[in-house]
């Protein structure tokens, strides 16, 4: 990979920040507390409730960067109490404008330091190996971010390197069903349980015309199939004037596309809405956040707003909550990791709960990958909230600015 990828200063410096991390970790007391390595299991110690019959669950979350390889695992731990039938990632899987935190630590405690060249060609198998890897048996679905289109990576890139994740069975199957092209896209559907689980990709800030096409033929189908109960739609950034609309589809003023694309598709969901339920799931911003669309500008008149989680807790260094949020009991909290557990009923319509996961529920296996404090360092300090602010610990890379829509190969 051309040396040109990486920012020269951090190329320079990039030994030197890394050699420094666990002196760092070390130096700082607040990352000095510990779990007992007796509690550091893994497993959760309440049961789950008995489903009634009919019913099945499945898990959620998105933005796995940063801290996503101890995070993630956690997840898969976790949630095994549940028995999901899949996991869906929205999007985010790794830093790319930065070396990872937890690449880095892993690194440095194997004696090893990273320049911008190797954590470019790295990052993704990292994300297979420890974060795919982690969830075993368990179905795992694959959604675009932003940070999969950060230079040197791009759509076709991530294509391949996830083929057999975008081209899994389950999917393969479904745009056979379809009579769609045979080559997989970064945005998909499949059917199971009476729900038709729809992937957006906005990674780019938008919807393209073709998928806005393919976005209606699904929800037509939908709607005469008698054989689907609901519809739930996951992509990364939250859809226009939603209480995040300031990281999300909205906050794009200089690309008209963006904006009316996402503004067409609530517009398009909530018709689909009066025929049959439909969720909205999104990540993007490093918090959790539900009842998103019950704002001002999406309820005029008391209109009802289309049912919306915001779910970026898989590792991202969390971020501030707006100012202004979801009025109460709609909860909306940061400084958290965790996942949201969605149960179909037989009838098909869901319940969404968030579950919260913390530094014991890390499995002991990836406490051994880490120097001391790494583990505790993602739990107490990876967060714009703290004071004061943690140092940026490692070397950043050149970041390009995401392609805007349909230019994102």
């Amino acid at each position: 990979m051309p040396s040109s990828h990486c920012h020269p200063v951090a190329h320079r410096l990039g030994r030197l920040i890394l050699a420094g991390l666990v002196a760092s970790l070390l130096a700082n007391p607040a990352a000095t507390q510990t779990v007992p390595a007796a509690d550091r299991t893994g497993a959760t110690t309440a049961a789950a409730s008995p489903l009634p019959e009919g019913s099945w669950r499945f898990i959620v979350s998105g933005d796995s960067r940063n801290c996503g390889d101890v995070v993630m695992p956690a997840i898969a731990a976790h949630s095994a109490q549940f028995a999901p039938r899949f996991y869906w990632h929205l999007g985010d899987l790794r830093a790319i404008y930065k070396i990872d935190e937890d690449i880095a630590f892993s690194n440095v405690n194997d004696g090893h330091t990273l320049s911008c060249e190797s954590y470019h060609r790295l990052a993704w198998s990292d994300f297979i190996s420890n974060q795919i890897g982690a969830f075993g048996d368990v179905p795992f679905y694959l959604g675009i971010g932003n940070h999969e289109l950060i230079l040197p990576k791009n759509e076709d890139a991530f294509q391949r390197e996830f083929a057999d994740w975008l081209d899994q069975p389950t999917l393969r199957r479904q745009r056979q069903l379809d009579k769609e092209p045979a080559r997989p896209e970064p945005y998909y559907h499949w059917i199971q349980g009476g729900v038709d689980f729809i992937y957006l990709n906005n990674a780019s800030d938008c919807f393209s015309d073709e998928q806005m096409r393919w976005l209606t033929r699904r929800l037509a189908e939908a709607k005469s199939d008698p054989a689907i109960k609901s519809v739930v739609v996951g992509m990364h950034e939250a859809l226009p004037d939603s209480f995040a609309s300031d990281h999300s589809m909205g906050d794009k003023e200089d690309e008209p596309q963006s904006l009316s694309s996402g503004v067409d598709t609530y517009r398009v969901l909530t018709e689909f809405r009066k025929h049959k339920p439909v969720y909205v799931l999104a990540s993007h911003s490093h918090f959790f956040m539900e009842n998103i669309y019950s704002t001002p500008k999406l309820t005029p008149k008391g209109a009802d707003p289309l049912p919306g989680w915001i779910v970026g807790t898989a590792g991202a260094v969390r971020y501030a909550l707006p100012d202004v949020r979801p009025a109460a009991p709609a909860k909306s909290q940061t400084d958290i990791y965790g996942y949201l557990l969605g149960t179909v009923s037989a009838g098909g319509t869901i319940q969404f709960s968030y579950e919260e996961i913390h530094a014991p529920d890390v499995p002991q296996y990836v406490w051994e990958r880490y120097p001391a404090k790494a583990v505790l360092w993602c739990f107490q300090h990876n967060s714009q909230n703290k004071e004061p602010k943690a140092p940026d610990m490692t070397p950043r890379c050149e970041a390009p600015r995401v392609p805007a829509c349909g230019s994102s190969k």
